[in-house]
């Protein structure tokens, strides 16, 4: 079987969106925006965003310069925020199913600009065929 469907789930256009964790041990986002951005995690009881309340948990996350550049590890007080500079074009955001508030389902990553969002569903809890794995939104 193929790794799409067996290890992972992808939502190629994320931002803003919420994404449901009740079938998969966590969600990596991937953010990117060259110029630098502000990027907001929320939780919701659904994916019409019943209760969205911010999520803040986020006390690590790792950035990358430019293509091929190492990945650098950057270390906060738990928020629900993370702010990169011009000089961190991706940053990879991960929150593992269990951060969530009882009775919270679905989380989203949203930009404070243009930025772009993919969302990288993991640790599949049911696994299918690509073909046969049920829509994320």
């Amino acid at each position: 079987m193929e790794a799409l469907g067996r290890e992972f789930n992808v939502l190629s256009v994320a931002d803003d969106v919420y994404v449901p964790l009740r079938d998969a041990g966590g969600v990596s986002f991937v953010c990117t925006l060259a110029a630098g951005d502000t990027w907001t995690l929320t939780q919701a009881q659904d994916a019409a965003g019943t209760g969205a309340v911010a999520l803040a948990t986020i006390s690590s996350y790792h950035t990358s310069a430019t293509v091929g550049a190492a990945w650098v590890k950057s270390t906060q007080a738990a928020a629900s925020t993370v702010v990169t500079t011009a000089s961190q074009d991706v940053a990879v955001i991960e929150v593992e199913e269990e951060e969530l508030s009882d009775g919270f389902t679905h989380v989203k990553i949203a930009s404070t600009s243009t930025g772009t969002v993919v969302a990288i569903l993991r640790d599949l809890q049911v696994q299918r065929a690509p073909a046969n794995l049920s829509a994320l939104v």
